[in-house]
């Protein structure tokens, strides 16, 4: 079960990806992952860390034999950030999504560039959208790979 407020990701292994706001390119990484994060109403810093050291972490990357055991620290990836706050949308009751567990855009936004900022250290390429723009994410796909993560899944 998953609980209805958490620091969510859905992370793609990419051969390419690219972020544009109205016709420019904001953010690009060649092989990497792609990160659409989402924050809800009430996560924290220990969230936002959680997330972070799970995605530098996460062994997507094929190792010599072809197995998926290298993180993109590993494989010396690029990460593209961008911020969907439609992650957290509610469709359980009628057809039109709810985001009233997602967080105010102003601590969506503090969370969102805290979580950038954990990745930085890594030495990776990091890149982002642009927060509370209209985006055009393009990005091809390696595997397909993609990965659901929440800060606060239940076990």
């Amino acid at each position: 079960m998953i609980s209805s407020r958490a620091v969510r990701a859905v992370v793609q292994r990419v051969a390419e990806a690219s972020c544009r706001v109205g016709g420019e390119v904001v953010g690009a990484i060649g092989p990497g992952l792609v990160v659409l994060l989402g924050v809800g109403s009430g996560d924290t810093e220990n969230d936002v860390d959680y997330l972070a050291d799970k995605v530098l972490n996460l062994r997507v990357f094929p190792d010599a034999e072809g197995q998926m055991n290298l993180s993109v620290q590993d494989a010396s990836g690029g990460l593209l950030v961008v911020s969907q706050f439609t992650l957290l949308g509610d469709v359980r009751r009628g057809r039109r999504p709810s985001y009233s567990d997602a967080a105010p855009p102003e601590e969506a936004d503090r969370l969102y560039r805290l979580f950038v900022s954990r990745l930085r250290p890594s030495g990776l390429a990091v890149a982002t959208g642009v927060f509370r723009a209209m985006m055009d994410v393009a990005l091809v796909n390696q595997g397909p790979v993609t990965i659901l993560l929440d800060s606060r899944k239940l076990f």
